[in-house]
């Protein structure tokens, strides 16, 4: 098994983190704040740690570009930078397609950068698994509900098995792989 890796960053990491630990294929997301080649500050993002051959690259990034605002360039866009980031050319490339072929799905310009990865600070432990420690939290409830919503609606295939739906049973929110 070849495990690769990306980043990706969009709005809240806690968001970001528990879309993306829903998602069979995805092994692995450390949350945090991650600073690319060209830019100067860091950004709140997760790494994905994913397997290639369950999940593709092009269906994580259509994942993330539906479950952020990516084609919003609001004033929070430095803390909450809407980006890919790679960690090889080859990979930078492939983003490169991905989101070119993406932009007929949506309406308004995606806003979505892909940069060079440089660096990452993880969040501490409190913060980390933040949805799966805090699912009936007034943050969860308003933000990340809707956004596994939309996984649910919108990428069942990529969803790993729900015993029973979470959010209308006010359970914690896991899910089997």
């Amino acid at each position: 098994m070849k495990i690769e890796k990306i980043g990706l960053g969009g709005g809240c990491h806690w968001c970001t983190e528990a879309v993306f630990q829903a998602l069979k294929g995805v092994e692995k997301v450390e949350q945090g704040w991650i600073s690319a080649v060209d830019a100067e500050e860091y950004s709140e993002a997760v790494v994905l740690h994913f397997d290639p051959k369950i999940i593709s690259l092009k269906d994580l990034i259509e994942v993330h570009l539906y479950t952020h605002r990516s084609t919003s360039d609001h004033s929070l866009r430095k803390k909450y930078r809407s980006a890919v980031y790679t960690f090889s050319a080859a990979q930078q490339k492939e983003v490169d397609q991905i989101l070119k072929h993406l932009q007929k799905d949506f309406q308004d310009t995606l806003i979505t950068g892909v940069y060079s990865y440089k660096e990452f600070k993880m969040s501490p432990e409190s913060f980390q698994n933040y949805y799966q420690k805090n699912p009936n939290k007034p943050f969860c409830k308003t933000y990340i509900d809707p956004k596994i919503q939309i996984l649910l609606r919108r990428f069942p295939k990529n969803v790993m098995e729900v015993p029973i739906d979470p959010i209308k049973n006010n359970e914690e929110h896991k899910f089997k792989k």
